[in-house]
């Protein structure tokens, strides 16, 4: 969790844990913060691993880094990546995000030279799976 001394923004939060990523392998470090509902900053860094598929996203670092906080909802998401373009997340992340936030919370992505997309989580991952998916099970 980010301390909130002086007001740290989201895009400030995510800039920095980015610095920490690890990315031996790709060199594309990845930062993400999510404020929760409770007003709680909390972020992640993407790590990678030899084998690949073992690494570790900076949006999913960043939710478990809020549920051990003992934070559940997701009132606002960043994530920031040195590229030409403003960077989703992965089809994983876009449905952990979606299992913690509303349909609305907004999720603005960023690149180091200072572009912007703003989405909401609707827009992001339309067509989501959920709970009610297994209502007759």
């Amino acid at each position: 969790m980010v301390k909130q001394g002086v007001a740290m923004t989201l895009l400030e939060a995510a800039t920095a844990v980015r610095e920490r990523a690890y990315a031996p392998y790709s060199r594309f470090k990845v930062g993400a913060a999510l404020r929760a509902t409770s007003g709680a900053v909390h972020v992640g860094c993407n790590v990678e691993n030899v084998a690949y598929p073992e690494g570790t996203c900076a949006e999913a670092g960043a939710i478990a880094a809020m549920i051990a906080a003992g934070d559940t909802r997701i009132a606002e998401v960043c994530v920031i990546a040195d590229s030409p373009d403003p960077v989703p997340p992965c089809g994983g992340c876009r449905q952990k995000i979606a299992e913690f936030a509303a349909q609305d919370v907004r999720v603005t992505l960023c690149t180091t030279d200072g572009k912007q997309k703003v989405m909401t989580v609707a827009e992001l991952l339309p067509g989501v799976f959920t709970a009610a998916h297994m209502d007759r099970t």
